[in-house]
C-alpha cells in the first residue's frame, strides 16, 4: 500500500469519525419517533419543492462537466457528458473526497469514450474551479446583502464581513478578467494551466452560482415548514456549512452540514428538516446514481464483449456508443 492510499483511507477513518460525533451531538437529544415525526411534519408541497430544487442543482452539475468537457475541446454529446457527471457526482458527494470519487467515476466514463487521463484530470479541475466560483459568488451575495447573521457566527464585525464578501466577488471578477485577457498558460510548480475561454468562464460563473442558489433554496424549503426562514438566512447557512465541509473533509459533509446549519439557525432548523435535506440531496441521488452506474457499466461489458467478437471494425461504435 502506498503513502498516498494510507493517507487516503487515514482521511476516510478521521472523516467518518468526526461526522460520527457531530451526528451524535446534533441527534442526542431527540429519541428516533421524535425524528420521525419530525419530518413527517413537513408538508408535500414543501418536499415537492426540495425535490425540484435539487433536480435543478443537479442539472446545473452537469453544466459543470460540459464547461470541462468544451474546455479540452471535446465534442461529446451533453447526454453522455450528463450521465458521467450525475452517477460520478450522485456517489461522490455522499461517499466524500469527491475530487477522487468522483474523477475516479469520470475517468471510467470518459476514457470509454476516447478521452486521455490528461483530458479527464482538466475536466475535473475545471469542474473544482466551477464549485470555487459558484461558492465565491454566492457567499459574496450574501455576506453583502445580510452580513448580520454570518457576522454573529464568525464573531466578526458586519464590517469585516462586508469585505470578505467583496474580496469573493473581486475574486470572481478576477478569474473573468484572466479568461479574458490571459492567453499564456500559467505555470504552478510542475502544474500548468490555461485559462478557459471568456464564454466558458462566464458559463462556469452562472452554472456555478445558480447551482448553489438552487441547493439554499432547497434547503430553506424544508426549514420554511416550521418556521418562518428568509432565503438569505438559509443561503447564509448554507455556504458557512460548506466552508465547514471544506475544512473537515467530512465524507458528503455528514454531520458537519447538519451542525453548522443547526448552529447558524438555531430553533428555526428543526431535525426534520435538517434530515429532510441529506435525504433529498444526497441520499435519493445516491440511491439512484448507484444503479445506474451498474446498469452503464453493464451495457459497456456486453459491447466490449460483442464487439471483441466481431472484429475491431467495430471499435470506434463502441468507444461512441454509451
Amino acid at each position: 500500500m502506498t503513502k498516498k492510499q494510507i493517507f487516503t483511507y487515514a482521511m476516510l477513518v478521521v472523516g467518518f469519525g468526526l461526522a460520527g460525533y457531530l451526528l451524535y451531538q446534533v441527534f442526542r437529544e431527540h429519541s428516533p419517533s421524535e425524528i420521525i415525526q419530525s419530518v413527517r411534519d413537513i408538508p408535500l408541497a414543501n418536499l415537492a419543492l426540495a425535490l425540484l430544487f435539487a433536480f435543478g442543482s443537479y442539472l446545473c452539475l452537469t453544466g459543470f462537466d460540459w464547461c470541462g468537457v468544451r474546455y479540452v475541446k471535446n465534442d461529446l454529446p451533453y447526454p453522455k457528458i450528463a450521465l458521467a457527471s450525475f452517477i460520478a457526482l450522485s456517489i461522490g458527494q455522499s461517499v466524500g473526497l469527491s475530487g477522487l470519487s468522483s474523477g475516479a467515476l469520470r475517468y471510467r466514463y470518459y476514457a470509454h469514450w476516447g478521452m486521455s487521463t490528461e483530458d479527464v484530470a482538466k475536466i475535473v479541475l475545471l469542474s473544482g474551479v466551477t464549485v470555487g466560483i459558484g461558492m465565491a459568488m454566492l457567499a459574496g451575495i450574501v455576506m453583502i446583502v445580510n452580513p448580520q447573521d454570518a457576522a454573529g457566527v464568525l464573531r466578526m464585525s458586519e464590517a469585516a464581513v462586508i469585505a470578505i464578501g467583496a474580496g469573493c466577488l473581486a475574486a470572481t471578477g478576477l478569474y473573468l478578467a484572466l479568461a479574458a485577457f490571459l492567453r499564456a498558460p500559467l505555470r504552478i510548480r510542475s502544474w500548468t494551466f490555461q485559462m478557459p475561454t471568456l464564454k466558458i468562464a462566464v458559463a462556469q460563473v452562472v452554472i456555478g452560482t445558480i447551482n448553489f442558489a438552487l441547493v439554499s433554496a432547497c434547503l430553506r424549503e424544508v426549514m420554511a415548514a416550521s418556521a418562518d426562514v428568509s432565503y438569505l438566512k438559509a443561503a447564509t447557512a448554507f455556504v458557512l456549512a460548506n466552508v465547514a465541509i471544506l475544512i473537515t473533509h467530512a465524507p458528503g459533509g455528514l454531520g458537519v452540514l447538519e451542525a453548522t446549519v443547526g448552529h447558524v439557525m438555531g430553533d428555526q432548523a428543526s431535525i426534520g428538516s435538517l434530515v429532510a435535506f441529506r435525504v433529498i440531496y444526497f441520499f435519493i441521488p445516491l440511491f439512484i446514481g448507484l444503479p445506474l452506474s451498474l446498469i452503464v457499466e453493464a451495457v459497456f461489458r456486453a459491447r466490449k464483449s460483442r464487439d471483441g467478437g466481431s472484429g475491431a471494425g467495430h471499435a470506434r461504435a463502441a468507444a461512441e456508443a454509451v
